[in-house]
């Protein structure tokens, strides 16, 4: 990594500049821009989730640090990646009204604006506000900030993201047409997650809920699973009703155990399902946005049994 070196905003650009002429990079891919708002306990993990981005999706990354002093500080780096690129860095520390008026002017115009709340505390203030305003895409845990979908920018939200291949484990199940036929009986939905955050899992109940046309959640439990899974993944789904039962159960390294019981069938398949971190789960939701419908009518059932 190249810095960083302490600068301002309005000599930030300038920095930058002094950095890449220590490379020997002679163009520059300006990809994007993601700003990252966060507070100094998760700093590292903010960092280190960006620098496995390799730059794909946004070659300027803004960390916002909220709970910085009242004295502005930026400091400009830039952060090597495999091929001899660079990422271009700029870490803000600030209290968030000062925040407000120093990202803005650090954007690189005409490119995309991906904007990620990385804290785990409530935004207050406008600062998330006034950032939406030029953001095309908002990621976030969207059930715990109540971040509804807008079709001002596409929200995306890490859950989801997460969740994305245990619902196409769910749908190969279903491929055999047999299977498939006997889902109207399905009236009861059980979800396993591991760790304490159970947001990935609402969302997927919700998913699964509003594509079976069901009306409500209450027939849906959440609870805490036991299985070598990341926090917020999911350690396993059950449908069940009328003498049917379809079943995914996590069992040893990326490994699912899907099982199908109705009638005098007994189907058992292993799939893959691979897990995320946290850089893989931002890659996926910059990379290739969710169908907006699907994700809004889950984060609709999942709110409204919050």
């Amino acid at each position: 990594m190249l810095g960083p070196l302490d600068t301002t905003v309005r000599k930030a650009q300038a920095t930058l500049d002094q950095l890449w002429a220590q490379t020997s990079v002679e163009t520059r891919a300006y990809t994007g821009n993601i700003v990252a708002l966060t507070t100094r306990a998760h700093l590292q993990r903010i960092e280190e989730a960006l620098a496995g981005l390799e730059g794909r999706y946004a070659g300027r990354q803004i960390i916002g640090v909220m709970d910085g002093t009242d004295d502005l500080k930026v400091h400009a780096s830039l952060v090597e990646q495999p091929g001899g690129l660079y990422i271009e860095r700029l870490v803000v520390g600030a209290n968030p009204e000062q925040l407000q008026g120093a990202i803005l002017p650090l954007l690189r115009p005409a490119t995309v604006n991906h904007v990620w709340w990385g804290a785990d505390s409530q935004p207050t203030g406008t600062l998330l506000a006034e950032l939406t305003e030029v953001a095309d895409q908002i990621i976030c845990d969207s059930l715990t900030l109540d971040i509804p979908p807008s079709r001002h920018y596409a929200l995306a939200d890490l859950g989801w993201s997460r969740s994305a291949g245990w619902r196409e484990a769910l749908a190969q199940i279903f491929d055999s047409p047999d299977a498939a036929r006997e889902l109207p009986k399905v009236d009861r939905l059980s979800v396993q997650y591991s760790g304490d955050n159970a947001l990935p899992a609402w969302l997927f109940a919700g998913f699964v809920a509003s594509t079976l046309g069901w009306p409500d959640l209450k027939n849906v439990s959440v609870t805490v699973g036991h299985c070598q899974r990341g926090r917020g993944d999911l350690c396993g789904v059950e449908l069940s009703g009328g003498g049917v039962r379809f079943a995914l159960k996590a069992t040893t390294g990326d490994n699912v155990r899907a099982e199908a019981s109705f009638g005098e069938t007994q189907r058992h398949m292993d799939i893959n399902v691979q897990p995320m971190n946290l850089a893989q789960g931002l890659a996926r939701v910059m990379a290739r946005p969710e169908r907006a419908e699907i994700f809004e009518q889950a984060w609709e059932m999942a709110r409204q049994s919050m």
